[in-house]
């Protein structure tokens, strides 16, 4: 059995189909992880949606903050940004199902024989694996359950922009969705800063990309995240980041996680121009 880690999908159905006939993928022998953001700015949003929750046990998805964002909008707590193309979802008669499989989605991904993590965006540095799962897990239990149009409504903003282990309430869920979500950098104190979005190098003084972050504690876990298109391929300080800006004009990876081997890449001819972010 082959497992795969595919970055940000987008809503770029086609090149994901010619990157599984180019990894040989086979849904009753391989696995696929998908590193969120299943939909938003690519012509078929839908259509990956669809195809996704059909692998079933094939594959496990979880969630970006585009994915999010989606359930924001379809649950009329957030404003349909134009640039995303999210109305054939929100118009299509299994509408409801599919956002009801959507927010059932998990917000990490751990499997301990294989020693990977996969969540969409990063940890914050106070977080070793086990609170990162128990944070992730906090979350995903209220977006599962009644009471998640209130986490919709609550999950937006930039503050807190600090781990507090006593946190509690909205507060403490919508740093760990950010974390998750959003986290490309944080500051010499571990403070998170989501408004940093370029390659490493240009960023301000004082801020390192979430992986570098001084006493950083999840050091001894193999990440596997996406979101970062800027950043692009990076296999180095025991994290894999597979977003390589297919959407933006760049290509569509897949690492396999069971054994070594190179990236693979397909490019994506349905791109939006990179103004359009």
């Amino acid at each position: 059995m082959a497992v795969y880690a595919v970055g940000d999908l987008q809503g770029c159905l086609d090149p994901f189909l010619a990157l599984l006939e180019r990894i040989d993928f086979d849904p009753a022998l391989d696995r696929l992880w998908l590193a969120g953001d299943l939909v938003s700015r690519g012509p078929q949003s839908l259509e990956t949606l669809r195809y996704v929750r059909d692998l079933g046990d094939a594959a496990v998805a979880v969630l970006g903050n585009h994915d999010l964002n989606l359930l924001g909008v379809a649950y009329g707590v957030r404003d349909a940004n134009p640039k995303d193309r999210l109305e054939p979802i929100l118009r299509a008669p299994d509408r409801d199902a599919l956002l009801e499989w959507l927010r059932r989605r998990p917000l990490l991904h751990h499997d301990a024989a294989l020693g990977y993590t996969l969540v969409h965006a990063g940890f914050a540095p106070q977080w070793d694996l086990p609170l990162a799962q128990a944070c992730a897990r906090e979350v995903e239990q209220v977006l599962r359950g009644p009471d998640y149009g209130s986490l919709l409504e609550n999950m937006y903003g930039n503050q807190p922009d600090h781990w507090d282990a006593a946190g509690e309430g909205w507060d403490r869920l919508r740093f760990a969705i950010n974390c998750f979500t959003r986290l490309r950098y944080v500051d010499e104190s571990g403070r998170i800063d989501l408004k940093a979005k370029g390659a490493p190098r240009n960023q301000a003084r004082g801020l390192h990309p979430w992986f570098q972050a001084p006493g950083r504690r999840s050091r001894d876990a193999a990440v596997v995240f996406g979101h970062w298109s800027a950043l692009g391929i990076y296999l180095g300080d025991n994290v894999s980041g597979l977003d390589s800006g297919c959407v933006w004009g760049g290509h569509l990876s897949a690492l396999r996680l069971d054994r070594k081997e190179p990236v693979v890449y397909v490019s994506c001819p349905q791109a939006q121009a990179p103004g359009e972010r």
